[in-house]
């Protein structure tokens, strides 16, 4: 499994512009996000969990788990988090041709109210971040620049949290995942971090208004 924990700046440039890697912040500020959810389990840990210290987040939504999920999804939103729409089938954009893809995100829009958007596995086409950023209301598409690699199996918990613990700077955008694939790993690296950052003087922000 290939991945990158920390964005290069030479792999953004590879990718469109105009998409989010972090927020610039002087203060001691970091972005969780959530990709995959609502999940009947991982998702009431999360919440349980930042509301331990007083976290907000942000949760890009598959549609359809929002369809089954809708008490859990309203419970994130009437917790003071944001959500954002991740397409309605978590659709792989490089495999799927662009009016196929641009559909499914429109399908997911009926179930997420949000102007933010993730491409799930972080893949997206600039024809269709043109599409995404050109709508009304248009898009602000989140990428980040820290990946906890909680979905893979084959590295330690431990792991995962030292993943986030080396390479988080202010306004971090960190990506984990609410989903039964991340349960583990997730469990573990989220109450560390959420502990250790919190000792560090760190809070805890919801995406409002990307730059």
């Amino acid at each position: 499994m290939r991945y990158i924990v920390t964005t290069p700046w030479w792999l953004k440039m590879m990718f469109p512009a105009n998409l989010t890697w972090h927020i610039p912040a002087t203060d001691k500020i970091i972005y969780f996000t959530f990709d995959d959810g609502p999940h009947p389990v991982a998702t009431p840990f999360v919440l349980d969990e930042l509301k331990k210290y007083n976290a907000k987040a942000t949760f890009f939504c598959i549609g359809k788990n929002v369809q089954e999920q809708p008490e859990l999804y309203q419970r994130i939103l009437a917790e003071g988090h944001r959500v954002g729409n991740h397409t309605h089938n978590h659709l792989n954009s490089w495999k799927t041709d662009d009016k196929t893809w641009i559909n499914n995100v429109k399908e997911a829009a009926k179930w997420i109210d949000s102007d933010l958007f993730r491409p799930p596995y972080g893949k997206i086409r600039a024809f269709q971040a043109k599409l995404l950023q050109q709508a009304n209301p248009p898009f602000q598409i989140i990428m980040w620049n820290v990946l906890s690699a909680d979905f893979d199996q084959n590295i330690s918990e431990e792991q995962c949290f030292n993943n986030v613990k080396k390479n988080v700077k202010p306004g971090a955008i960190i990506v984990f995942h609410d989903s039964e694939k991340a349960l583990v790993n997730m469990k573990y690296a989220l109450r560390e971090t959420l502990r250790y950052f919190s000792g560090m003087g760190y809070r805890f922000e919801a995406i409002r208004q990307a730059k």
